[in-house]
């Protein structure tokens, strides 16, 4: 079995999650001593320990909701009386720090044309893990689109059978229609994806709920998606939509509001002609 160090190495390497869990006070009588770890994979398995028996079991419960979070926390346990809750008798206390290990948040694009080339460009600059697909295979190359972690040159309806989506997978659909769209999106909206933001005006999109709609797709499901995606900047140029779509990720991501950040500046939004094309 490798030492929970190699273990975590091997996670960052693999970009897998876990969770560490470390003894960082022990009064008293207790089961384990100040630095004791436990690794805690999503999958239930487990390195270390903390103390076993009921104890372990809460911790990993925590565990496994830190990674599903993505925040740490500290679990402090009373180990004196069971008939009031206590996972123990040993008659110490006990302190345990959660951490979640994940790996980067990552990016996918699911187009590659001028718009979707701009977002790998920027996602990137901004820390994410990125991936491009596109089922023109000329257009899903690093010689084409420059920069992405990797490439998935096929249809968006399979492209959950080749990529593991999880809960840090922000899906951006920079596709060339509606058609395209409808005949991928139902299986992406099985997944766990954290995002799913799709391209376009109010009016593709609500061509592209009709045909979603007439596949059966529910619509808790159609409800997940974005669309139009992005905050309103009145962007035009690939870059600028690239930087509305990233702005609106960032937000959801760590729980902005997307509000202006000068409270004595009243907002009073002007709906330009342009908009109103983009919508129509």
């Amino acid at each position: 079995m490798p030492s929970i160090y190699q273990a975590i190495a091997e996670l960052e390497k693999n970009n897998e999650s876990a969770a560490l869990c470390t003894v960082v006070s022990s009064q008293g009588s207790t089961p384990r001593h100040v630095g004791s770890k436990m690794l805690v994979y999503e999958d239930g398995h487990f390195i270390g320990t903390v103390g076993g028996g009921d104890l372990e079991h809460r911790v990993m419960d925590e565990a496994w909701i830190a990674i599903a979070q993505g925040k740490a926390r500290i679990l402090k346990y009373s180990m004196v009386d069971p008939s009031r809750g206590d996972p123990g008798v040993c008659g110490g206390s006990v302190e345990v720090f959660v951490e979640p290990i994940l790996p980067p948040a990552m990016i996918v694009v699911i187009g590659a044309g001028h718009v979707g080339k701009a977002v790998v460009y920027l996602a990137k600059w901004l820390g994410f893990r990125v991936a491009v697909s596109d089922d023109r295979r000329e257009f899903c190359t690093p010689e084409s689109t420059p920069g992405a972690d990797a490439y998935y040159p096929v249809e968006m309806g399979k492209l959950a059978e080749q990529l593991k989506v999880t809960r840090r997978t922000y899906l951006v659909i920079t596709s060339r229609g509606s058609s395209v769209d409808a005949a991928g999106l139902p299986s992406l909206l099985e997944t766990n994806a954290a995002y799913v933001g799709v391209i376009g005006s109010k009016r593709r999109w609500a061509t592209t709920v009709k045909a979603l709609k007439e596949q059966g797709v529910s619509e808790e499901k159609i409800a997940r998606v974005h669309s139009p995606m992005g905050l309103e900047l009145q962007a035009e140029t690939p870059e600028e939509i690239a930087v509305s779509i990233m702005a609106e990720i960032l937000m959801l991501r760590d729980g902005g509001t997307g509000r202006k950040m000068r409270a004595d500046e009243p907002s009073t939004p002007q709906i330009s002609q342009r908009k109103k094309a983009k919508e129509s």
